[in-house]
Formats: C-alpha cells, structure tokens, sequence
C-alpha cells in the first residue's frame, strides 16, 4: 500500500486487499474480558505499555482528550463502543482497521455501558422529583418506542441489555450467589418484610452474595438486609422503624426512594447485594439497598439472567405471577439439567403455596424420580430459609 507523508503511525496498519478491514480482523480468539476497556485509567495502561490497542473492546469510555494516543497506538480489529472522540481520532483509528459505533445523541440512557448501575445513579436528580431521574427518563423513552415496531429502538434495547448482561457477568465472578425472589406487594412495617430483611442479613453474612428482582417489597427488603450485614441488629430495626413510615412506593416514589436514601446516609458502607429489576415493569421502581443493579428493557432476559446466576440456589418468598413464573423458570433448567447439577430451591410459606398458589405440589410431582427431588424444600417461615437452603444444596 502506498504511503503518503501525512498519514499517521494508526493511518499505516495493514488492511484487506480492498482497502476496508475484513470480518475475521475483529473475530480474534483472543478476545476476552481482559481485553475489555471500560475506565479512562484502564485505557491509559494498556496505551502506555506496550503501547497496542489491536482487539480490545472500549465501552463507553470518553477519548476526546486522547487524540495523540489513540493516533500512534496499533488499533487493528479493535472495537470502540460509544466512545466520544475527535472526528480526526475517529477517522484515524477507523482508517487502521478499527470499528467505531459512535455514541447516540438524545438517549437517556447508554447502550454500550460497561458497567452495571448504582442507586445514586438512577436517581440521580431525584431531589426534583422522580420523573427527572435517568431511571424514570428510560422508562419513559421505553414507552415510546416499545410498540413502535423501530428496529433502531429495538435495536438500541438488545445491545443495552447485553452489555448490561455482560458486566453482571464480570461481577459476579468467583461469588455465590443466592436468589430471594418474592413480590413487590409486600410493604415496610410489616412483620413479612422485617423477615424477608433478616433473611438478607443471615444470608450475606454466611458468605454469599444476595441477588433480586431488585425492586421494592420483598426485594427490597432482602437487599436491605444484605445491607445491614455489618452492622449491629439494632441499626437493622431502627432503618425498619425508618422505612415504616414510607410504606409503599406508590402513591410517591420519589418519598419512598428518599427514605431508603434517608438509611443509606445514616449508616453509610453497608453489604454489597444485586438488584436485577426491568423497565418492562415501570411500576416497580429500583429499590437503593442493592449496590449493584443490572435493569434490563426485557424482562424475559432479566428473568433468565437472574436465575441463571442464582448458582448457589434461589429462596422463593410469598408472590404472585411474577414469583410463580420464577419459580418454573428455575424448575425447567434443574428438571433438564441443562445447566448442570440442580441447583436448591426453597419455598417460604406453606400454606401460600399449597393452597393460594398451590405451586409446591406440581414442583414436587415434577421433581419425583429425578435428581432435582432431593434439591427442592418447602418450609412455613422465613427464618426456616438458610437451614432448609443449606440442606438441600448437595
């Protein structure tokens, strides 16, 4: 290929015989979660030494201070995801055989994110109300595209909830991670979510790591004890006398997000724990206990990406189809063994799943004669939870 004198160091990387890269320069076997760049500081590092940025995956990242070292770093089969960078930069990198999907104006939200959310920043702007937070302002734009029949808005969707799918993934790394599934009927003050919020506790403080539906009710209540694990019990009952006093997220969400924000700032450095909630549900807001929330547009993926990383097992606490539908969701899997050994399964509350939503017996009926049998349990309360979880685990 001829070389003029003003190209760059990136302008000269080799390139298809015609002119463009080829499929297989961004299909490199090495690609992995090492060679993802998420931060400005990891960017930085993999730049300085040894100075290449052939296919790595930059997400989101802000490069438009970073002209100079995105020009003379090696960006064969790199791929830049929402990256804002000077148009020379772009062209630059894009010329050497590097694939650039520039960030989308007017969105709410970012498809390409690396990372999954944080409470303050779904709420961020929540002191002017809930409708001016991003997670309100997301669900907004959801509603206006969802029926649309827009590929582009559709599009934008999958490519969120996958990158969000992939940054869980990177979290939940090395954890053992249980589920507590339940509905978000349950309100604070009452003796049900004070147990559902014991049980968080008891289970983050035996070393795993508590996930949700990450919305409010049981959910919440679970990620609130999940919380309160380094603290004393007094701190657990006074957030709860707290929280009281704010039952419900409806009629306001904003009152009732302020309070959970209200717990936070009073006993700051709590539990870690995850908050898996949907926009397809906009009247289930997040609920600020969990540290680490992954939302999703489509709530058939959250479903599945919830349970599917409940590898330590799944508490089912009282619901109604939301938890039912869970509760089937995770039996399928461990009835097929699809993905492995069964995992446990522990259902809270005889007498509402044997008689208001009598889901136990089909469980058990559908269990018999297979490996899942000895990995599934019914019990009448919450505090029964971690013994029966730890004696059907295998």
């Amino acid at each position: 290929m001829d070389q003029t004198p003003d190209q760059t160091p990136a302008q000269r990387r080799a390139r298809s015989p015609h002119g463009s890269p080829s499929l297989s320069q961004f299909q490199s076997h090495h690609a992995s979660h090492d060679r993802e760049i998420e931060s400005l500081d990891e960017f930085d590092r993999v730049v300085s030494s040894p100075g290449s940025l052939a296919h790595h995956r930059v997400q989101a990242v802000d490069l438009t201070d970073r002209t100079d070292a995105l020009l003379a770093a090696d960006p064969t089969g790199a791929v830049f995801l929402g990256c804002p960078m000077e148009p020379g930069a772009a062209a630059g990198v894009r010329a050497a055989g590097a694939l650039v999907f520039p960030p989308i104006p007017g969105l709410p939200f970012d498809p390409y994110r690396g990372r999954v959310y944080s409470p303050d920043e779904l709420y961020a702007r929540l002191g002017e109300g809930y409708e001016a937070t991003p997670d309100a302002l997301a669900y907004d734009w959801f509603q206006q595209t969802r029926a649309d029949g827009d590929v582009f808005a559709s599009m934008l969707r999958a490519i969120h909830d996958d990158a969000v799918s992939d940054a869980l993934d990177e979290l939940v790394v090395g954890s053992r991670v249980v589920g507590v599934m339940g509905g978000h009927a349950m309100a604070r003050g009452t003796a049900e979510y004070a147990g559902a919020a014991r049980l968080g506790r008891e289970l983050t403080r035996a070393g795993l790591t508590v996930a949700t539906g990450g919305g409010p009710g049981a959910m919440e209540a679970a990620n609130l004890g999940a919380y309160a694990a380094p603290f004393d019990d007094r701190m657990l009952d006074e957030a709860l006398m707290l929280l009281a006093k704010v039952p419900s997220f409806a009629p306001s969400i904003a009152d009732w997000a302020r309070s959970a924000f209200e717990v936070r700032e009073r006993w700051p450095g709590g539990g870690a724990s995850i908050g898996i909630p949907t926009w397809f549900y906009g009247h289930e807001p997040p609920n600020a206990f969990a540290a680490h929330i992954a939302k999703y547009f489509a709530n058939a993926t959250r479903e599945d990406g919830l349970l599917a990383r409940s590898t330590a097992g799944v508490v089912f606490l009282p619901g109604a189809a939301g938890t039912l539908q869970e509760i089937f969701d995770n039996a399928t899997p461990n009835y097929y063994e699809s993905r492995g050994e069964p995992t446990p399964m522990v259902l809270v509350d005889r007498r509402h799943w044997t008689e208001t939503l009598p889901a136990w017996p089909l469980l058990r009926s559908l269990a018999k004669g297979r490996t899942m049998e000895s990995r599934i349990a019914l019990v009448d309360r919450i505090d029964e939870a971690p013994e029966a979880l730890k004696r059907v685990g295998g």
